[in-house]
């Protein structure tokens, strides 16, 4: 049947290797996997188990990327590089469906958006509102509609003094490709349950977003709040509304020690770090409507990844939505932990991860061009 071939191809593991290995066997099988509609059928087909390619690391020498997979899959560490010519220009935001979201610091307010396979930059003006002293701390997301390799959109998000009683604003505003242009202000207010006095942060800056790229659940992006009061910022793409939600009060949060993550049933959740013990906490909503945080699993990290906790520290760094690992930066190397399996993978031998703030993870389809006379790679993003 001339129709069950295709079909057979299709079902091939989404790794790197095996499209160009199927079309070595003959020159019918490498006409089917070049095919520009098979490609298409094939990174809607294992949209929901994209490889985890590996991620990108901002350094004081710049931006690199380290791979993840193992050979034949493997992606040499060039093929990714983000080669800028200037070292500590750029601060990384977000990365998602084969893009990078880049903060340009030395144009004031500006991002970049590269496409890491064929190189092209887009350089986006943030929104005026959000170039005023009042604003803090302006962070972003980008990501495409489900099949759409063309256009994408970007999301800016920041917080905002409104007055001299510190009373405060969160703000988003999404820019897309497609129209060139940003759309409406959106804005709810936010508060801390903390007096300012109590907290030099919160006294200097008010409630700011984290550095922390963010995640996206659903038609939902979430990032967490630094304002010493566990607190979750979520931005609503279908209804272009934020809302603040509180996480449990006895959690004790700042930066590197929290991440906002995918649960395993597919909800709302977040990891804590307490020296060596890490909690998954799950968002739960009861047949009255009314939502709750519960304690999920424990991990004792320092006897599951062999550490010895009087030689160092660790640090969530990053978190892959759709392999649900966990970037952690240890003393001895940068490891990713797989949540459901707790089975770890070192991705870098080097043990000065002090260095890096964030990992940013590359979930995706990638497969050889075959049919390209240059041989140039493609990066198919999740539909």
């Amino acid at each position: 049947d001339e129709n069950l071939l295709p079909e057979i191809l299709l079902r091939l593991p989404p790794q790197p290797s095996s499209l160009p290995r199927a079309s070595l066997v003959c020159k019918r099988w490498r006409g089917l996997v070049s095919d520009p509609g098979f490609l298409r059928r094939f990174r809607i087909h294992h949209r929901r188990s994209p490889p985890l390619l590996g991620c990108f690391v901002e350094e004081p020498h710049g931006i690199s990327f380290l791979p993840a997979l193992e050979a034949p899959n493997r992606l040499p560490a060039c093929r990714l590089s983000f080669q800028s010519g200037y070292n500590n220009r750029f601060k990384l935001l977000n990365c998602r469906h084969g893009l990078v979201l880049i903060a340009d610091k030395t144009r004031h307010h500006q991002f970049l958006v590269w496409d890491t396979i064929t190189g092209d930059q887009y350089h986006l003006a943030v929104p005026a509102l959000f170039d005023t002293e009042e604003v803090v701390l302006v962070n972003g997301a980008m990501l495409r509609a489900a099949g759409d390799t063309h256009h994408f959109q970007v999301v800016c998000v920041a917080t905002r003094r409104l007055d001299l009683h510190r009373r405060q604003a969160a703000l988003a505003c999404v820019y897309s490709s497609e129209t060139g242009a940003w759309g409406n202000l959106i804005s709810t207010p936010i508060q801390s349950d903390l007096d300012s006095q109590s907290s030099l942060h919160l006294y200097l800056f008010g409630i700011t977003i984290m550095e922390a790229p963010a995640m996206l659940l659903g038609d939902s992006l979430y990032w967490t709040l630094t304002d010493d009061s566990s607190s979750i910022l979520e931005f609503d793409l279908l209804r272009q509304s934020l809302a603040v939600m509180r996480m449990p009060k006895d959690v004790y949060k700042y930066e590197g020690h929290i991440t906002v993550i995918r649960a395993d049933s597919g909800g709302l959740g977040f990891l804590m770090l307490t020296d060596f013990t890490l909690q998954l906490w799950k968002r739960k909503i009861d047949c009255d409507g009314v939502a709750s945080w519960g304690l999920e699993k424990t991990v004792e990290l320092d006897k599951l990844l062999s550490l010895n906790p009087e030689k160092g520290s660790i640090m969530i760094l990053g978190f892959a939505e759709e392999n649900k690992m966990v970037f952690l930066g240890t003393f001895i190397g940068l490891f990713a932990l797989q949540l459901h399996s707790l089975q770890f993978k070192k991705l870098s031998e080097r043990t000065e991860t002090k260095s890096i703030s964030h990992c940013h993870p590359i979930e995706s389809v990638y497969t050889a061009d075959v049919g390209g006379e240059h041989g140039r790679a493609e990066l198919l993003n999740n539909a």
